[in-house]
């Protein structure tokens, strides 16, 4: 069943989303416009300086790095969506005015070139001398120029990047085959062929049709076609946005061999592959062999790129086929990956209970170590630039995707968080406000569900609220998810809702008007075990993975077939919220958990090997 995305009618609720939003927010309003648009001045010829200057972009984006000028197109893309769901009018200003310097500065270099780097390390790479990464800056730059297009119409974004096509149609034209699978091979190209299928999907002009295509890798998609293994040991947020290239092309030609690249990408990346308990596959930003997570376990795991890039095209997926693993991935990477490696902010609330001597806040992590031990190590907010500051805005700024969708029968909750759409149907106006009953109460009001609610609840409910202007019979649909332990329960105030299932999904079809339920999950302790050894597994509270607070590697004696017999709750309320605190029980040391992603500077540990008793 084809799913259609709801996220222009989507709008965060206050929660956890939202939280990360607003300091992504912040951050893109904190970077100064003069830093992000120097690197174009400086190629265009438009800004001279012979001293240093305070407060100038360094790492990857300073003036001597093959890269600089690159995140400049990220800010662009998150600033674009960002205004599309929030409307804020300073930050669509200040995007503007970006765009108006890359304009400007593509008008002194001849009218074509908008980048931030020399034309020539485009023909050097053409001529087989080596050159870090000119096309994949490229890339960043007229993806965010479209970006800003396509999410808040800016008509002078479209036109510098029409331009800049129109430079790499000259560029490509006499380029053979065989030399652009070598230029593909020598360095990364990013989402060219995306980014070309986007600007055709606009124009439907040929020369941009022949661009996508000409962008093609068939060194990676025909083994991916035959089956063959080709992503061991290989870059993979290289080969990521390539494959977004071959699915954004089924989307505008319609031409079945692009869907079957994606599919056999997604079979051998993630089905034959495995992943680790977060959801992340990667060690030092390659693909690990099959089935040899353990082999692979240390401070290098989960590159916060390869977590982004997987999760668009698991969105692709989920859109085409609408089967709910691709929903499930997005839910354990969202949580584990994009929540966990950036703007993480101390609770002193929390952290007056743990052994906090550390600093107050972290940008972004690039990698998420797995081993025992590891450290999350946090990018400066302007003395780095890694590629993962990149898609750090941009993933920030998306957290509104995947949440409801259109199908040809009703509407489709593929992610549980506080959010509302509203969109029309056939004349009616549709909206429907999904909740989480955080069942807290109040803590000096005498009320039931302080007696009814003596431990936390092992359960996550959703409140939903459904109205039509008039009323409509069609099928909601909600995504029964992975971690769930026991039957869902749909209630409305007659009481519990009889459903059925299918494919994954709760179906609810009635005639809907004014409408109220809960629909609740229950949930508990779930083990999360490596394929290559099996008795070493991660615990994890629903979707949420649990990090041990311990610097080594601990044994944990037990059965891991039986987690609630090996972690229990530990202080457990708080004020008038529930925690997610948890420790083990009956060990020799016993070991304080915390989610992975309120995890700032403290060493943990995630897997953990598990004996039976007898052997203590």
């Amino acid at each position: 069943m084809t799913f259609l995305s709801l996220a222009a009618q989507t709008q965060l609720l206050p929660g956890v989303l939202t939280v990360h939003r607003q300091r992504n927010l912040d951050y893109l309003m904190e970077l100064k416009t003069e830093n992000l648009v120097r690197p174009y001045l400086f190629e265009a010829g438009l800004y001279r300086c012979n001293q240093r200057l305070e407060g100038i972009h360094e790492g990857w984006d300073g003036p001597l790095s093959d890269l600089r000028g690159q995140f400049t197109g990220h800010w662009l893309s998150a600033a674009a969506r960002l205004i599309q769901c929030t409307g804020d009018e300073a930050l669509r200003l200040k995007a503007r005015e970006i765009v108006s310097q890359v304009a400007l500065c593509q008008k002194e270099n001849g009218g074509q070139w908008g980048f931030p780097i020399p034309e020539k390390r485009l023909f050097w790479l053409k001529n087989g001398k080596h050159t870090w990464a000119p096309q994949y800056v490229c890339h960043k730059v007229m993806m965010g120029l479209l970006d800003m297009y396509r999410y808040i119409q800016d008509q002078q974004a479209l036109e510098v990047v029409l331009r800049d096509a129109d430079w790499f149609v000259d560029f490509t034209k006499d380029i053979s085959r065989e030399r652009m699978s070598d230029m593909m091979d020598w360095e990364e190209t990013g989402g060219m062929m995306e980014l070309w299928a986007d600007l055709y999907a606009i124009t439907q002009d040929e020369k941009h049709l022949t661009l996508m295509r000409s962008y093609e890798r068939p060194r990676l998609f025909e083994p991916l076609l035959q089956g063959v293994d080709v992503l061991t040991n290989m870059h993979a947020n290289t080969t990521i946005p390539e494959i977004h290239g071959a699915a954004r092309a089924y989307e505008v030609t319609g031409e079945e061999r692009y869907r079957r690249i994606v599919e056999a990408y997604w079979r051998m990346a993630v089905d034959l592959r495995g992943f680790y308990a977060t959801g992340g596959q990667t060690c030092g930003e390659l693909w690990t062999p099959m089935g040899r997570q353990a082999a692979r376990l240390g401070d290098f795991n989960q590159e916060h790129c390869a977590v982004y890039h997987m999760m668009r095209l698991a969105e692709y997926l989920q859109r085409w086929t609408g089967e709910i693993r691709y929903g499930d991935y997005w839910e354990r990477n969202m949580w584990n990956g994009i929540l966990s490696q950036g703007y993480w902010e101390d609770d002193f609330n929390r952290d007056i209970f743990c052994d906090s001597t550390h600093r107050d806040s972290g940008l972004v992590a690039y990698y998420q170590g797995l081993g025992a031990g590891s450290r999350k190590h946090w990018g400066s907010r302007t003395h780095h630039f890694w590629c993962c500051h990149g898609t750090l805005v941009q993933a920030n700024a998306s957290l509104h995707e995947g949440i409801f969708y259109r199908t040809c029968d009703g509407l489709a909750i593929c992610q549980y968080q506080p959010a509302e759409v509203c969109y029309t149907a056939e004349g009616n106006d549709i909206s429907l406000r999904m909740d989480l009953d955080s069942f807290t109460g109040e803590n000096i009001r005498i009320q039931p569900i302080q007696r009814e609610m003596p431990t936390r609840p092992a359960q996550v409910r959703l409140l939903l609220q459904l109205r039509c202007t008039q009323p409509a019979t069609f099928t909601l649909r909600i995504r029964i998810p992975w971690w769930i332990q026991g039957e869902p329960v749909v209630m409305d105030h007659h009481g519990i809702v009889p459903t059925c299932q299918e494919d994954g999904y709760l179906l609810l079809r009635r005639c809907w008007h004014d409408d109220q339920l809960s629909v609740a999950f229950p949930k508990s302790i779930s083990c999360h075990a490596l394929p290559d050894a099996p008795d070493t597994v991660a615990f994890l509270d629903g979707p949420v993975v649990l990090a041990g607070l311990c610097q080594e590697e601990r044994t944990l004696y037990g059965d891991c077939e039986n987690p609630v017999s090996l972690l229990v709750p530990r202080y457990e309320r708080r004020w008038q919220e529930w925690t997610g605190y948890w420790k083990t029980t009956d060990q020799p040391v016993n070991i304080n958990f915390i989610p992975l992603y309120q995890i700032g500077n403290q060493p943990y540990t995630v897997y953990f090997p598990i004996q039976p008793k007898s052997k203590v």
